[in-house]
């Protein structure tokens, strides 16, 4: 039940490494070996994408939809604050979509407040570390459950 696509835009590669003030100590892979368990015990089939280029994202957007994927859990990291076509390529298919961000964006710099990406998703999780996915990944199985 539930075919699930995780989509991590730039420097989500650098977990681990990068700023662990706000994004800890855990890497990508850590994240991504933790959601296959939560994703087992779902009974939902997750893969992962990692891009640092926004077309490249945007092209996953539309191959998701175009290949049968029923949710997008994404970080499009400082994209989600001014990538228009981004926001577009989500607005642009039926697939629901969660927004997730590890730090809590609201409490950062001024120009993380706002997300152009949040309004045409399901909703977001902001703020609450690498659990914000866990979380995105339940609500998406029963956003799933409830169109099936």
């Amino acid at each position: 039940m539930g075919n699930v696509l995780l989509i991590n835009g730039p420097n989500l590669n650098r977990l681990g490494t990068r700023e662990p003030k706000y994004y800890g100590a855990a890497t990508l892979t850590d994240l991504e070996n933790s959601l296959r368990q939560e994703a087992e015990r779902l009974g939902v089939q997750l893969s992962f994408f990692q891009s640092n280029h926004e077309g490249e994202i945007i092209d996953k957007l539309h191959w998701a939809e175009d290949n049968g994927v029923e949710g997008i859990i994404i970080n499009p990291g400082a994209f989600s604050h001014y990538s228009y076509a981004i926001r577009d390529a989500i607005a642009g298919i039926e697939t629901p979509a969660i927004e997730v961000h590890i730090s809590n964006i609201h409490a950062r710099e001024d120009f993380r407040h706002v997300s152009v990406t949040a309004p045409v998703t399901a909703g977001q999780i902001v703020g609450l570390g690498l659990q914000g996915y866990e979380l995105a990944l339940q609500a998406l199985t029963r956003i799933i459950k409830g169109r099936n």
